[in-house]
């Protein structure tokens, strides 16, 4: 295997990496805002 072939291959593994990072980072993100509406509706 040539380097720019196994290079191409460590680009790719690490975008999915990051990509997963952010998605799993934005849902922990999101779950927190709407856990905060939920307990500002219900103190309302």
């Amino acid at each position: 295997m040539s380097d720019a072939v196994r290079d191409e291959k460590t680009k790719r593994k690490a975008m999915i990496i990051r990509a997963s990072i952010y998605i799993f980072g934005l849902h922990l993100f999101a779950g927190f805002i709407g856990l905060l509406f939920l307990l500002g509706s219900r103190h309302h």
